[in-house]
Order: C-alpha cells, then sequence, then structure tokens
C-alpha cells in the first residue's frame, strides 16, 4: 500500500466514474431483492475491513507516522460511497480506528461519527482537521475523550461547516465563544447534554452580542440538558434573547421555551431585567420592538443557501431519537422554506402584526410577535397556548409534562394543539398518565400526522389504543413506551381470545407503517414479563398484517404471548379495516422482541421465510436457548443475519 504527502485531490478516474455513476437496480433472491450493486459491493468491503482491507496498514505504519494523506485504498472514492461505507460499518459495530484512519480523505463531505464516540480522540481530531476542510457536517455526539482546546482547534480548520453535533462531549463556552469566527456559515449546531456548557454561554451565538459576530445563518439550535447557571433566571432569559436575536431560527430545543413564549407574548420584560444589567445585553424591548417591526430580517446572503438546506444539515441528527426521521414530502417542505425564507418572514409579519410599527416607549399590549419556528422541543403542556400565539407553522413538537401541572386535561391539549391540524407532522408527547387522555389530544391533529411517539404513558384499555389507531392513518412512524396494566385489570381465557378472531377484520389498520415501536416498562428482577394483557393480541395483529411496508419492528416485554400474534399474521386469512392484501414482512429488516414471550419454532419460521431480515434481538426471551441459537448458525451465515441474544 503506497502511503505519502499528497498536494492537492486527484480527478476522477475513469474507474471512479464507473463506481460512482448512475446506479442500476439489480435483482437477487431472497434478502437481496431490490439491492444495488454499489450497496452489495459496500457491505462485501464492510464484512471483510478488518481483516482485509486495513490489516497491511494496522500492522505496519498506524502507529509509526502521521501521514497527512494516505494513497488507497478509499482515496479515489467519491464521497457519497464513503458516507455510505461508514454509516454502514457504524451500523454493524465494525469501525476502527485504523479503518478511519483510512476513510478520512479530502473528499468527504459529511463525517458522523456518533455511533462510535470512543474512537475519537484527540489524535484522530489532528487526522480530520489535516485532511477534511471541506466538511459541510461534522457529528461528534458523546466525544467524551477530547478537550474544549481540541474541539477549539479542530473547528478552526473546518470554516465550510454548516451542520456540528456536540452532544454530549466537554464543549463548553470556549467553544461557542469561537464558533462564529471559525464556523461562519453553521446553520445547524447540537450542544444537548454538554454538562459543562452554561445557558448564557449561547448567547454568543446572536449577532446582536455587543462582543460576538453571531452565527447570521443559524437556523437549528439543540441545546437541552446543558449545565446550569449561577442564577436560576439565566435559562429564561437566555432563550427570550435568543429568539429574539436570531430571526432565522426554525427548529429549537432550549430549556424554558415554553416560559419563553408566554414572556413573548406578554412583552413584559421586567423578570429579566437583573439578566439585561449583569450580562450587558441590549435591551430586550428595544428587541422586541425591532423583531415586531421585521427591521432585523433583512440583508440576509442567500448565496450559501442553495448549497446546504436545514434538511441536509440534520439528517444525521436525532431530533427524537434517534426522531426519528419525517417523510419525504415534509422534508422537502422545510428545505423550501430554507430556500424561500426571506418571503416567508414577510408575510408571517405582515400577518401577525398588520402595518403596525413600533417605536420605542409604546405599549407592546395587544400586539402579536410572530416567530418562524417549525420545530420546537422543551415546552410543557401549560405553555402549549403561547406557543401556539407566537408559532402558527409548526410541523414538528414535543410536549414534556412538567410536574408544577397539577392535571392535565386532554380535552384542553387537543383545543389546544388543533391550531396546528394542518401542519404538525411529527408529535412526540411525554406524560405519565393514562393513555386514553392522550388519544384524545392526538386525535385533534391525527389526520396530519407521519410520525407519533408517545413516552411514559399507561394502559387503561384496548379501545384508547384502538382509537388511537384510528385517528392517525396516515403514521408511517409510530413509537410507544408504556407501563402495561397490572395483571387484576385484564383477564382473559383462550376461548375467548378464539371468538374475538371472527371479528379481526373490524380492527383498524396502518398501512402507511415502516417502523414500529410498542415498548412495554418492566422489571429487571423478574425473570419473565407478566401476561397482563393478553387482549392486545387482535391490536398487535392489525398493526403487523396492516402494514405491508414495516421494516423495523420492536416489541420489547409484550405483555402477551407473540405466538398467536404472528400465527394469525401468517396464516388467518382475514385483514384488518383499510388494509391491502399484501403480504405481511417482506421489507422486515429488523425485529426486536427482547424480553417477549415466543417461541424458538415461531423464530425459526420467521428466519425462514424470504424476507431481508438482517437483526433479530432475542434478548431476555426465556423460551429460547443457547441450544436454539446455533441450531440458527447456518441460516444467520447464509442470510448475515445478526442475532442478539442473553
Amino acid at each position: 500500500m503506497p502511503l505519502f504527502r499528497q498536494s492537492e485531490v486527484k480527478g476522477q478516474t475513469e474507474g471512479e466514474r464507473r463506481v460512482g455513476g448512475k446506479r442500476r437496480k439489480c435483482k437477487f433472491k431472497g434478502s437481496e431483492r431490490h439491492v444495488t450493486l454499489s450497496r452489495l459491493c459496500l457491505l462485501s468491503i464492510a464484512e471483510n475491513m478488518n481483516d482485509v482491507w486495513v490489516r497491511d496498514y494496522a500492522q505496519n505504519y498506524m502507529d509509526q507516522y502521521f501521514f497527512r494523506y494516505i494513497m488507497g485504498p478509499f482515496s479515489q472514492l467519491p464521497s457519497d460511497l464513503l458516507e455510505e461505507l461508514l454509516s454502514l460499518l457504524a451500523s454493524r459495530q465494525l469501525v476502527s480506528r485504523a479503518a478511519l484512519h483510512l476513510m478520512l480523505v479530502p473528499q468527504l463531505r459529511h463525517l458522523s461519527l456518533g455511533r462510535c464516540p470512543g474512537l475519537v480522540t484527540s489524535n484522530l481530531c489532528a487526522i480530520i482537521g489535516a485532511r477534511c476542510q471541506a466538511l459541510l457536517s461534522l457529528d461528534l455526539r458523546g466525544a467524551v475523550g477530547v478537550s474544549s482546546p481540541v474541539l477549539q482547534e479542530l473547528l478552526g480548520s473546518l470554516a465550510s461547516l454548516r451542520s456540528l453535533s456536540l452532544a454530549g462531549s466537554l464543549c463548553d463556552g470556549r467553544v461557542l465563544q469561537t464558533l462564529p469566527t471559525q464556523c461562519p456559515l453553521l446553520r445547524h449546531l447540537d450542544v444537548s447534554r454538554c454538562h459543562h456548557l452554561y445557558p448564557v454561554s449561547l448567547l454568543f451565538l446572536s449577532p446582536k452580542h455587543p462582543q460576538s459576530p453571531g452565527l447570521t445563518a443559524l437556523r437549528s439550535l439543540l441545546a437541552l440538558d446543558i449545565g446550569f447557571g449561577e442564577w436560576e433566571e439565566d435559562g429564561l432569559a437566555t432563550a427570550v434573547f435568543l429568539l429574539l436575536s436570531l430571526p432565522w431560527l426554525e427548529r429549537v430545543a432550549l430549556e424554558a421555551l415554553g416560559e419563553a413564549c408566554v414572556l413573548l407574548r406578554d412583552g413584559d420584560f421586567q423578570k429579566v431585567e437583573e439578566f439585561i444589567c449583569r450580562t450587558q445585553m441590549p435591551n430586550f424591548r428595544d428587541l422586541w420592538t425591532e423583531r415586531a417591526n421585521g427591521d432585523n430580517v433583512t440583508g440576509m446572503e442567500k448565496a450559501e443557501e442553495e448549497s446546504f438546506s436545514l434538511s441536509e444539515a440534520t439528517n444525521s441528527c436525532l431530533w427524537i431519537q434517534d426522531s426519528e426521521d419525517e417523510d419525504d414530502g415534509e422534508s422537502d417542505g422545510r428545505e423550501g422554506a430554507c430556500h424561500d425564507f426571506t418571503g416567508a418572514m414577510t408575510s408571517e409579519n405582515t400577518r401577525g402584526n398588520g402595518a403596525l410599527k413600533l417605536q420605542q416607549g409604546d405599549s407592546l399590549e395587544g400586539v402579536c410577535l410572530t416567530l418562524p419556528l417549525r420545530q420546537v422541543q422543551g415546552v410543557s403542556f401549560g405553555t402549549l397556548g403561547p406557543l401556539g400565539q407566537l408559532c402558527p407553522d409548526l410541523s414538528v413538537l414535543t410536549l414534556d409534562y412538567s410536574e408544577e401541572e397539577e392535571t392535565v386535561s386532554g380535552d384542553r391539549v387537543a383545543r389546544e394543539l388543533a391550531r396546528w391540524s394542518a401542519s404538525l407532522r411529527n408529535l412526540t408527547l411525554r406524560f405519565p398518565g393514562p393513555l386514553s387522555e392522550m388519544a384524545r389530544s392526538v386525535a385533534a391533529v391525527g389526520t396530519s400526522l407521519t410520525s407519533l411517539t408517545l413516552e411514559g404513558v399507561r394502559a387503561d384499555g384496548l379501545d384508547p389504543l384502538l382509537r388511537l389507531f384510528n385517528s392517525c392513518p396516515q403514521l408511517t412512524t409510530l413509537t410507544i413506551h408504556m407501563e402495561p396494566p397490572r395483571m387484576h385489570q385484564e383477564e382473559e381465557d383462550e376461548d375467548e381470545e378464539e371468538e374475538r378472531e371472527e371479528d379481526l377484520h373490524v380492527l383498524p389498520s396502518l398501512p402507511c407503517l415502516s417502523c414500529l415501536a410498542l415498548n412495554f416498562a418492566f422489571d429487571q428482577r423478574q425473570k419473565r414479563t407478566p401476561m397482563s394483557w393478553r387482549s392486545l393480541k387482535g391490536a398487535l395483529w392489525a398493526l403487523l398484517k396492516g402494514a405491508p411496508l414495516l421494516e423495523t419492528v420492536s416489541l420489547v416485554a409484550a405483555p402477551c404471548p407473540l405466538d398467536p400474534v404472528f400465527r394469525l399474521v401468517l396464516d388467518h386469512p382475514a385483514a384488518p379495516r383499510g388494509a391491502s392484501q399484501s403480504p405481511a414482512f417482506q421489507h422486515l429488516r429488523g425485529l426486536n422482541l427482547a424480553r417477549s414471550d415466543v417461541s424458538m419454532a415461531t423464530v425459526s419460521r420467521l428466519v425462514a421465510m424470504d424476507i431481508p431480515l438482517s437483526t433479530l434481538d432475542l434478548s431476555g426471551c426465556w423460551a429460547v436457548t443457547l441450544h436454539d441459537i446455533r441450531r440458527l448458525g447456518d441460516t444467520r451465515r447464509r442470510q448475515k443475519l445478526h442475532v442478539t441474544w442473553t
């Protein structure tokens, strides 16, 4: 393997044009159906990366020298194939230090190391800074092995950066202070869970800061669960200041964001006067007046917008974990909003404020300020009303239950959510109450939702769950983390279950669903999950049978036996209401049945199907033994199936 310094990136060769050219669909049997030829090549490279491709470099060169450039075997690949290969290695936990050394080449545009943060060291950061200076996005989530000065030095070499994730790292105020000068084009920043970072340090991102040029192009800021300031009101005042001084923000996750909306709606800045004096920030009332008049939303250069949109900046970062992901239509909508933001801002201010021009000293009462936020996280149920008045065009919303809220009425939440019934696509509700309350709330926006996440809810019967499915017919992603019912709440015998099979066709389906996670809380001290909700069988059948596009399914600690569910899906001729006649599981790639009651006979039947199953989690499944897993050995090797079992 030739290794030497390289002064510039060579032009595209004929071989590279063949690899990076138009990809043709190729038909294969079994799990390889509809896989591109380049994808199959990358899968082969990923499986043999450490044994073949990096062996010589790891044994003879890696710890002996510092190479600015390495020629071969990946230096001639186009950036999109390199990024896809890195993603494959990360998803299979095959990324190594030697592999990174070989694939950190100048043509890389997007680098995500969030799945392997342990490999991120000061030496690796130096290599990234020397070789990958054209990066547009960088993800270093969880990289606790590099200090703040190292991060500063690295970012000083990445002037073209548009997206940066430092969530869970050692990022502090010094890093944020240097960002406006080192990465002036930054549009997306994630510093969530950076406990060395105080809220007041976020002020350096604002162009209104007296000592910082700010990030004038910033459109996405995630900063939840960061270090606490010396004064309790710092979080609230910081959120207010950022909302007023960053007119291009579309995506925000901040502590006290809901309370900041209340303050902005009322125009009452007395609560933050001490903060203004202490930090020498501009007068918030003047900023409010300037923002209401629309005076600080002009002069934004649009030349950069054509090359990097918000959706591109955030495609590898988790909004909900993982967030997961919105559909293509919604992504296109956000991208369009980014490319024509000046017109959108002008129309929104005109709609919210009319032709009214405020002067200093005028009363703010009765004047409505409009914010262009599209995606919001960090809002409690109690502040939903003010948020709706300030942000009429939300498409992504995360609501958290606050301990200060004694009661949460599903009807009241439904009325507040109804204002976004046409625009909301992604909804997350974190609520430790009965599912029936949240089912009523979701129904207000269900017809427009493509992604729904419920966390912490308690099961209180099957009807609320079925109503939830019925009210959200367009869901592509459904995630529910639920407390199962107690044993005495749900008792059925087998005769009753058989009788109900005759009425399966009346159950609602979700025909567009591609990602399903229905996970239940469990007691780690119990070896077996209590079967406390046997009537859930029909609902699970409707979800699995009525969604032929399912790619990933997670049923953790299911409180009902799963063998009858899968027998119904595979053998019963009935179909739920609104479902197509397409066979089930034809697109299934990942299946998680951890801590559930499922037999090896059912598992073997699923593995033997002609489906693209690549990952299977059977952790804690008490009916599956080590002998059973070993019997799957030949099938696993033939299908490249990764099975997890403990």
